[in-house]
């Protein structure tokens, strides 16, 4: 320090009276401070200065629809008024699963039934089944008239739904019957094709008729009463009807207090209607052992014949 100031105090002191004057280390003390205050003030104010001219700069660009720069880093962002949803991490969010046996995205093949078979519109020879070897009697022939027996009043089935029908007449014998003696019963068989879908209505038709004429007296038969009941028909082709015939023997004829028993089997293959009417000879009975066999033969022959 310059011996000037401390003459200068001195004089200063006189001036001021008795008044204390702060010592000249604590004078510069705040001259160094008030310098630094000035050199901090002057830095903000520059910065503020350059990041007023960065951000008009962005003003501009943005106006001339220029992609504005990103802020500063230092610049806090707008605070964001949604949320943007994020991918479920769940283990139960999955895609959607493609159908079975097709790769995903691809549209599954078009399935393609069997082609329905068309119905048959004559029948052969081969349709008719052939008895078995130790049934047969060499009696047979063709046939024409109705297929089943009078029922009452009744007329069945439609003859309009008829494509096609053919019979024959047969006689059978009981296995072990030796050469010479008479048959054992015979058939009345016959085939019908139907038109497609109506085979069956000529089944619930006969069922209807059956149980609409319990007994009835046949114009050709005497004074005899027949009576008629549906049997349980067993499993025969696509469905079957199985009903009985049953009248007192005529005088002088059977064993006294016995029927005379007819049995009529009705079997559907598709469109197809076999018919076995039991008709006995000479006023035999029917054997429902007998009949289910021949029957099973009978629809045998026909879908051999339908493959």
């Amino acid at each position: 320090m310059s011996a000037e100031l401390p003459d200068l105090y001195r004089s200063l002191g006189a001036a001021v009276d008795d008044q204390e004057l702060a010592p000249p280390a604590l004078v510069r003390r705040r001259a160094d401070r008030q310098a630094r205050v000035r050199v901090v003030g002057t830095a903000l104010a520059v910065a503020v200065l350059l990041g007023g001219v960065a951000v008009g700069g962005r003003l501009v660009l943005a106006a001339d629809g220029t992609t504005p720069l990103p802020p500063p880093a230092d610049t806090p962002g707008p605070v964001p008024t949604t949320s943007t949803p994020t991918p479920s991490t769940s283990p139960s969010a999955s895609p959607p699963s493609s159908p079975r046996g097709t790769p995903s995205g691809t549209p599954p093949a078009a399935t393609t039934g069997a082609a329905t078979p068309r119905p048959p519109t004559s029948i052969p020879d081969r349709a008719f089944f052939v008895l078995a070897s130790a049934n047969r009697t060499g009696l047979e022939s063709r046939i024409e008239g109705p297929p089943l027996p009078a029922l009452c009043a009744a007329r069945y089935p439609s003859e309009s739904a008829v494509v096609q029908r053919r019979g024959r007449y047969l006689a059978y014998k009981q296995s072990g019957t030796p050469q010479g003696y008479v048959p054992a019963g015979s058939y009345r068989h016959t085939i019908t094709i139907y038109r497609t879908g109506r085979a069956d209505d000529a089944l619930r038709e006969l069922r209807k008729a059956v149980r609409a004429c319990p007994e009835q007296e046949l114009p050709d038969d005497g004074a005899r009463t027949w009576r008629q009941r549906l049997l349980d028909p067993g499993r025969y082709g696509d469905e079957s009807v199985l009903f009985e015939m049953r009248a007192a023997y005529p005088e002088g004829r059977g064993e006294p207090g016995t029927d005379e028993v007819r049995l009529v089997r009705v079997v559907r293959i598709g469109d197809v209607v076999t018919v076995l009417w039991e008709q006995g000879w000479e006023n035999t009975s029917a054997e429902r052992a007998q009949v289910d066999a021949d029957s099973r033969r009978a629809v045998a022959a026909i879908e051999d014949w339908l493959d």
